[in-house]
């Protein structure tokens, strides 16, 4: 189970971690903590050194109810940043967190090597055809609605099930487009309530019949500290449990704040699966 990203096979038989990078004034953990060019260079540097084999650029905070930002806002937050870090780290990987092609376009062609779409060509129906284009992998979450009104979208008739058919269903649209390097995200958080979210992390397993590669994003998220009864900022024991638990479940990629701890969460469970 590979990707390629410009031109380098990476292999995600062996779980990897994405490190997110947010560039986003209102981010519902590290909001405004990258402001400048040198903060921007020791967290991914940090990251990179702690073992991340990709960074996840946003510059459009998909937090639940977060503010709609325009298409010219997000384009003049993100590309200084891609162009940043191509100078910077020249072997990096960045993906680039946007549901617009436009977006997605103008990364590719300054060095971005993966596209993760939290609408998964929902919001912008030229996406797939951006991707088929420039050939690079393609992240695919779930979600019903947008970051204004995903909350009030979570009624399904089978959980699972009616998850399983919009990954089918997106899949059999990236084939025909000849899109080859798909990852799933069951979008944890996205359209879900705590319970639902619990439910899909308890049948994970299931969504390894798609063939497909699994990211998950549990990073200090609501469905952790709501349980805790703490905050974002104590979230991180409760997400390197949940990260232990998607990987025994199937998880290929960990996309997260705290790379170190996620690192070790692989280191053990492959531990576990080697006895």
């Amino acid at each position: 189970m590979t990707i390629n990203c410009r031109g380098k096979l990476i292999d995600l038989n062996n779980p990897k971690v994405m490190g997110i990078l947010n560039v986003t004034p209102d981010s519902f953990f590290d909001g405004g903590n990258y402001k400048n060019v040198t903060s921007i260079i020791n967290q991914v540097n940090k990251m990179l050194i702690e073992g991340a084999t990709f960074i996840d650029v946003g510059a459009y905070s998909s937090r639940p109810g977060a503010d709609f930002v325009s298409e010219d806002e997000e384009l003049s937050r993100i590309i200084p940043i891609v162009k940043l870090l191509t100078k910077e780290f020249p072997e990096i990987n960045i993906s680039i967190d946007t549901f617009r092609s436009k977006i997605a376009y103008e990364c590719i062609i300054h060095g971005a090597s993966l596209i993760n779409d939290i609408s998964a060509g929902n919001l912008d129906k030229q996406m797939f055809d951006t991707i088929a284009k420039h050939q690079v992998p393609y992240i695919m979450m779930h979600m019903k609605g947008t970051p204004q009104n995903m909350q009030k979208q979570t009624d399904y008739n089978n959980l699972i099930v009616d998850i399983l058919k919009y990954f089918s269903e997106k899949i059999n649209i990236a084939h025909s487009k000849k899109i080859n390097d798909i990852i799933i995200d069951p979008g944890f958080g996205f359209s879900k309530t705590v319970a639902q979210n619990y439910e899909l992390m308890q049948k994970l397993s299931l969504f390894r019949t798609t063939k497909s590669p699994i990211l998950v994003g549990i990073s200090r998220k609501s469905m952790i500290y709501k349980i805790l009864e703490n905050d974002a900022q104590n979230a991180l024991n409760g997400t390197s449990v949940l990260n232990t638990i998607a990987l025994i479940n199937g998880a290929n990629i960990l996309r997260v704040h705290d790379v170190k701890e996620a690192i070790e969460c692989i280191k053990i469970t492959k531990q576990l699966k080697t006895k």
